[in-house]
């Protein structure tokens, strides 16, 4: 018999399930894992929506992990990452490429791997986050901005992906989704202007 009243339950249960045979009880782990929402949009900076439900989760209780992968300009990064509603951390990349103008990065070598290191370095992040099961939702914001830049490999993320231990859900987003993640998605959601 399994049951689950909230989405702590492999937290606070350790993912065990109770399998009765003849009098005996034997225990068996359950790897849970919530859904994969996409969030598609034809342009950057769509996704307020996102971030009003990730303060309400964070209120009502839930751990939230909310990362935005290509936004900065407030030199934030993993050593400055904001806590809200006691249950909401968000983190933004300490570099990024809205910070400078074009010109700036074409012509500076040094400032394009600056920034991809700083995105990188959030991935390498979020991935032990989405491995380890410490939160209820995880939103990892234009991460296919990334893929599509290649400073994050598709690859990894499906690796990560498919191997994530969270009882939330994981969402995604970006302006333009490689068809083998809509594949993956237990949830699309198109948003239009």
């Amino acid at each position: 018999m399994i049951s689950s009243a909230h989405n702590n339950f492999s937290q606070t249960n350790n993912n065990l399930k109770e399998i009765s045979d003849d009098n005996k009880v034997k225990l068996k782990r359950l790897k849970q894992n919530g859904q994969i929402q996409i969030y598609q949009s034809p342009y950057r900076g769509s996704y307020s929506s996102i971030v009003s439900d990730c303060i309400r989760n964070a209120a009502l209780g839930r751990k939230v992990l909310l990362v935005q992968l290509m936004k900065g300009g407030v030199k934030q990064g993993l050593a400055n990452a904001q806590k809200l509603c006691g249950n909401l951390i968000w983190i933004r990349s300490s570099e990024s490429y809205d910070q400078y103008d074009s010109e700036d990065i074409v012509n500076n070598k040094n400032l394009t791997t600056s920034i991809n290191h700083s995105i990188i370095e959030l991935w390498n992040f979020c991935k032990k986050e989405l491995l380890s099961g410490n939160y209820d939702q995880i939103i990892l914001d234009e991460i296919f901005l990334a893929i599509e830049l290649g400073i994050i490999e598709k690859d990894d993320l499906i690796s990560t992906l498919e191997n994530r231990f969270i009882s939330g859900d994981v969402i995604l987003t970006g302006t333009s989704i490689p068809k083998r993640f809509l594949l993956m998605a237990d949830q699309i959601t198109e948003l239009r202007s």
